[in-house]
């Protein structure tokens, strides 16, 4: 049984001022996400600026997004590193919390061969027993998941069952299933190629875009999982513009500036991110009224 199907949040870490993480937002997002229909949250992701939490906040962060979830729908913990040692004590810790699955980002930094990604995968999967996504995003990590390391790793540990898929590479992602045999659970990381993905069997989409618009993207997915693909690839086009919004500065700069727009009240970002420049925020909002969200 798939961890989701659908639509999964990359949900934001809602901040204070006073750069504090504000876990009364967060539990008003769960619930925003809960009552749109949102499949999945995924919390400590990227989006949700997992580098700058320390080791205490991470674990808080994602037990306390288990606890505002209240098993109404899986919680997926960001659970990656570029320590082999403190990836397994995320996910440890997360699995005592309650989290329904890990994502795991590869080692970033430090890097590796295909062989030291096996070795690192299978030694987090030997530890826990939570289901586990690979997370491939090779833009930001410089190290790229080759398709033959992930089936691999998908037909030898038993809990290593999904790929969040953002290498923008549509071959790539097609050999990928094809090694797989098609049963690998495809969650696209590209807000973009959302309906490309599920024409080769994706199920689902981790999403930056489902934090401002989380119903239009489970309407989106559910559409093309119930063979209404006309419907989700209009819906896909029409996202577009929005997207590329979303994606004008470094992810999450420009989705926090577009719940904040929205009066969401999510916070600012921790330094090194900085605020969205005056120019890029005027397209992003544009992009938003367009879209229906202002």
């Amino acid at each position: 049984m798939a961890i989701f199907k659908g639509s999964g949040v990359a949900i934001v870490t809602p901040m204070k001022d006073n750069l504090d993480v504000n876990y009364d937002k967060l539990e008003e997002l769960v619930n925003f996400h809960i009552d749109n229909g949102t499949d999945a949250i995924i919390i400590c992701g990227t989006t949700g600026e997992s580098a700058t939490l320390s080791m205490e906040e991470h674990r808080k962060t994602i037990k306390s997004c288990v606890e505002f979830a209240k098993g109404r729908i899986p919680v997926v913990a960001g659970t990656g590193s570029n320590n082999t040692r403190i990836a397994i004590r995320h996910a440890k810790e997360a699995e005592e919390d309650g989290a329904d699955a890990a994502l795991i980002v590869t080692p970033y930094y430090n890097k590796t061969t295909q062989a030291g990604l096996i070795n690192h995968y299978s030694m987090i999967a030997d530890e826990t027993k939570l289901p586990i996504i690979l997370y491939n995003v090779p833009s930001r990590t410089g190290t790229n998941i080759a398709p033959e390391t992930v089936a691999t790793l998908f037909k030898t540990k038993s809990n290593i069952v999904g790929l969040k898929e953002a290498t923008g590479n549509m071959a790539q992602a097609s050999k990928t299933m094809a090694l797989c045999d098609g049963k690998l659970e495809l969650y696209s990381g590209e807000d973009g190629l959302v309906v490309p993905l599920m024409s080769i069997g994706a199920i689902g989409v981790i999403s930056v875009i489902a934090n401002i618009a989380p119903k239009k993207t489970h309407e989106m997915v559910t559409n093309y999982l119930n063979g209404k693909c006309d419907e989700a690839l209009k819906t896909q086009f029409e996202s577009l513009n929005l997207v590329d919004a979303l994606f004008s500065e470094v992810n999450p700069i420009p989705v926090k500036k577009a719940l904040n727009l929205m009066g969401k009240n999510v916070g600012p970002l921790r330094p090194p991110l900085c605020e969205m420049s005056d120019d890029k925020a005027k397209v992003l909002e544009q992009a938003m009224k367009d879209y229906g969200l202002l």
